[in-house]
């Protein structure tokens, strides 16, 4: 008899802590390390790093502008039980900071992916300032990981976040981590490339998020907005935008995915320039997601692009 209420105590015990395990991570499968992201390039960095021992999920939808997202009490109920948290920081998210001061350390290891970044100030653009880029990131650039080279590093702090939750899988994190790294390596080769074999070094864009992308190959891009896609010039700046881009004989606008920009479309009209995407990176859309595409396929995109507006292509 004795021996029978051991049996069903050690039973009871096993079931209390199976629920226990699933509760704390009622949010997804509670053999993978849950990850959650702000900006889809972490959310794929993480799941090529974490492959089969990592579940990921973007914070914010498909098609849903990163600048207009805000945090759901639901959001915020799944977040706190997440192993690890990526954000990009840099005043990019103004909900993840909040986020951040809610979580519990213990359970949530945060990852700020533009910490230590060497990262460009407003003034380092050529045309940030002067065409209206006050706006809510502060005086720095956030958008990093459009430099392969910097992309490199914030996959390398994921790589590192994923160790310290999950030790065990450490050769299967670093074998992972050196695939990506030399995928990086490999763009950042066919951007410096296609640079350069380019006759011209200035492109013209719907507004200013691809400084990173400037800096890194000598590049200069003419901004028609700020960095937030909110931002408009006004009419004497956008006066001044149109006779820039005529100077620079710019035949080619580039916009954005998740950006619809009136201002951007006079000046197309205006010097009768093509107008193709450069993506941001920060999220994609519906259609882009149907289509599987991730990093390197889109960067690979905006490389074809940036080489027609830069006259390295026909």
């Amino acid at each position: 008899m004795k021996k029978w209420l051991v049996a069903l105590v050690a039973v009871l015990v096993i079931l209390t802590g199976c629920q226990s395990k699933t509760a704390s991570k009622s949010n997804g499968n509670p053999d993978k390390l849950q990850i959650y992201t702000s900006l889809f390039p972490f959310e794929d960095f993480a799941k090529k790093i974490g492959g089969e021992h990592v579940e990921v999920t973007n914070l914010i939808p498909p098609g849903v502008e990163p600048h207009d997202f805000e945090l759901t009490a639901r959001d915020m109920a799944a977040l706190s039980e997440a192993d690890v948290f990526i954000y990009n920081g840099a005043g990019l998210e103004a909900w993840a900071g909040k986020a951040v001061t809610n979580l519990d350390p213990k359970q949530t290891l945060v990852v700020e992916a533009t910490k230590n970044l060497p990262l460009l100030k407003m003034e380092e653009h050529e045309h940030g300032k002067e065409h209206g880029a006050e706006h809510a990131h502060g005086d720095v650039d956030p958008h990093a990981w459009l430099d392969p080279s910097l992309a490199k590093k914030q996959a390398e702090a994921i790589r590192d976040a994923l160790i310290k939750r999950d030790s065990a899988n450490k050769a299967d994190y670093n074998k992972n981590f050196e695939q990506l790294e030399a995928e990086l390596d490999k763009l950042d080769s066919e951007f410096q490339a296609m640079v350069k074999r380019a006759p011209k070094k200035e492109f013209a864009v719907s507004h200013a998020a691809f400084g990173y992308l400037a800096h890194r190959y000598g590049l200069e891009q003419l901004a028609i907005s700020g960095l937030s896609p909110s931002d408009e010039p006004s009419p004497q700046e956008l006066k001044h935008i149109i006779e820039e881009v005529r100077e620079h004989e710019i035949k080619v606008i580039l916009f954005e995915t998740l950006v619809s920009s009136k201002i951007a479309e006079v000046v197309k009209r205006e010097v009768k320039a093509e107008a193709l995407v450069l993506n941001p990176l920060e999220g994609l859309t519906e259609e882009e997601k149907a289509q599987g595409l991730d990093y390197f396929k889109v960067m690979r995109k905006n490389k074809d692009h940036l080489a027609k507006a830069l006259g390295a292509t026909q």
